[in-house]
């Protein structure tokens, strides 16, 4: 006699197919324990999945000569899938074949009967409606759709809802000839519009090719080819596997592309560690440089001087967007994620734009002809703060912001950020290059009017000085560099042999920024400064920019430099 637990005996039971009984219907059921040499092995009889019988369409929807299956095809398949339902007749569950295209069609009949649906695919047995949900980890593929999204088919059906999963292997490619996960693409449908839910759509496949970046994608079947998109489905990675939360129902596939080398996990410490404390001090003496404008001054500022502040202003929302984005992502909340992002994005373009307009007061100060602008001030901080935030809130409607996985070697980062790859390259890198080269141009041309101005003092006086100039020269090119925002062109070298070195450049000059502006502020913000506006200057509303060439010979140019 052996006594057992049957409960703890059967917690790992698996499927025999050959059993039959009276109970082989009811999944979870245990139908039999044997026992061999005193060792009690447990059977599930039956199957995990439900019994689905088979309909083969007499309708050829396929040309059977082609290799791969026509895109513009398929879109119209799965927009016709409620003729099919005709030839279920009274099945509630159906097994549909196209010729290789095969799936599973199911009535949605009663709301009080609607649950979050399970589906696998297996070459073994193709798509199927799995009811054992303890062995969806055994499947490759698995696909689960939510009740809700079952009850809007329902409602907006008029009765006859149903919910269809096909698989389309060797479907056309797309235009960049894409390469696709297994070469399968899957089509949810349920004959209406069915978007915006709060409960994610999950596809989950496993791969063995770890050389390779998963990205869940899209297509809405329009057109005659896929134009796949990552709006509305987000990629979660795994272990050998990528799980794609979608909030519509539509074509789905995971595109892949080649690896890029990911950070190692000692450079990535490091350069958190340099990027945390370069932003904490540029925060703090940022915060400094702003408690002495509008607290401490005496005397009114110049336009120069607000032109800097702005940038000050700029950088300080900068740096604490970033400092606080980490900690928004791990909260896992979808809205504030993508405000985060949003928010990070304006303080971004919105720095770039003061680099902007850093340079282009220097060239007017530089002008050999006083210039006379109306509104100075009002009219570059609107260039300064308005187009920003009119980028922003169209990037914003479009869905393009939200939670962002960086990958390491060892680990995941999460940040907020932008979704869309494209939309980085073309409004931020982009958009940078226009400003470098008007900024990198204006740098040039003051270096070489810094270098005319000593010569000719040096000529005047007949010797100079030169106790702490080198040190001086030194903290102006720094100075000038930051605030024009030359530093962010190291970005430009993120590649090949100079990958790694360019990060902890771009990283320890970036993340300083703010404290080497401040040092800057404080040696030099006279440098290229308007004299300071006197009482009957405050009530005009025109800005008077003066030549510096023509003060040379005097007494105030000298104290300049």
């Amino acid at each position: 006699m052996t006594c057992l637990n049957p409960r703890k005996t059967c917690e790992n039971a698996q499927y025999d197919l050959n059993c039959k009984g009276d109970n082989v219907d009811q999944v979870g059921n245990i139908n039999n324990i044997v026992i061999n040499d005193n060792i009690p092995t447990c059977y599930k009889c039956g199957s995990p999945l439900l019994n689905t019988p088979k309909i083969n369409t007499s309708t050829v929807y396929f040309n059977t000569n082609k290799t791969e299956i026509d895109a513009s095809e398929a879109a119209k398949v799965m927009g016709n899938l409620s003729s099919l339902l005709s030839l279920m007749e009274n099945l509630t569950v159906a097994s549909i074949s196209m010729g290789s295209v095969k799936g599973v069609l199911k009535k949605i009949q009663t709301e009080s009967e609607i649950t979050t649906s399970y589906f696998i695919y297996s070459s073994d047995t193709g798509i199927g409606v799995i009811q054992d949900l303890d062995e969806l980890m055994n499947y490759n593929n698995t696909f689960s759709i939510p009740e809700e999204a079952a009850k809007k088919a329902l409602n907006q059906s008029a009765g006859s809802a149903f919910m269809g999963v096909f698989r389309f292997p060797n479907m056309s490619k797309d235009a960049e000839n894409s390469m696709v996960l297994n070469d399968e693409v899957y089509a949810i449908e349920m004959g209406t519009q069915i978007s915006n839910l709060s409960e994610n759509i999950s596809l989950t496949f496993k791969y063995q090719d770890t050389t390779k970046i998963h990205v869940c994608h899209s297509w809405d079947g329009s057109g005659n080819r896929p134009n796949w998109t990552t709006e509305g489905c987000s990629t979660l990675e795994g272990i050998n596997n990528v799980t794609c939360q979608c909030k519509h129902l539509t074509f789905f596939a995971v595109l892949m592309s080649p690896q890029v080398d990911s950070i190692g996990q000692t450079d990535l410490t490091a350069l958190t560690y340099i990027t945390y404390i370069g932003c904490g001090l540029s925060l703090f003496f940022l915060s400094i440089g702003l408690f002495m404008h509008f607290l401490m001054r005496r005397v009114k500022a110049t336009d120069s001087l607000r032109v800097l502040i702005n940038l000050f202003v700029a950088l300080f929302l900068l740096n604490v967007a970033f400092l606080s984005n980490e900690y928004v992502a791990r909260a896992k909340d979808d809205t504030a994620c993508k405000v985060m992002a949003g928010f990070m994005h304006y303080c971004l373009l919105a720095s770039f734009n003061w680099f902007a307009v850093e340079a282009f007061h220097l060239c007017l100060q530089m002008a050999k002809h006083s210039i006379t602008i109306k509104h100075y001030m009002i009219k570059i901080s609107v260039f300064g703060w308005a187009p920003p935030a009119l980028v922003v809130s169209i990037i914003f409607v479009l869905g393009k912001y939200g939670e962002q996985t960086i990958k390491t070697e060892s680990s995941n980062v999460t940040m907020c950020w932008i979704l869309d790859s494209n939309v980085h390259y073309y409004v931020n890198i982009g958009y940078y290059c226009l400003i470098f080269i008007f900024t990198f141009s204006t740098f040039i041309v003051v270096l070489r009017w810094l270098s005319m101005l000593k010569l000719s003092k040096f000529n005047e006086a007949g010797k100079v000085k030169r106790s702490g100039t080198a040190t001086s020269d030194i903290t102006t090119i720094l100075g000038l560099c930051c605030m024009l925002g030359i530093t962010w062109s190291f970005a430009f070298f993120s590649f090949g042999a100079m990958r790694l070195p360019s990060y902890y450049i771009f990283t320890i000059l970036n993340s300083f920024q703010g404290f080497f502006l401040f040092i800057y502020y404080l040696k030099a913000s006279t440098l290229f400064g308007d004299s300071v506006p006197s009482e009957e200057s405050d009530t005009t509303e025109e800005t008077v920019t003066e030549n510096p060439y023509e003060d040379l010979p005097t007494e105030d140019t000298k104290k300049i430099i």
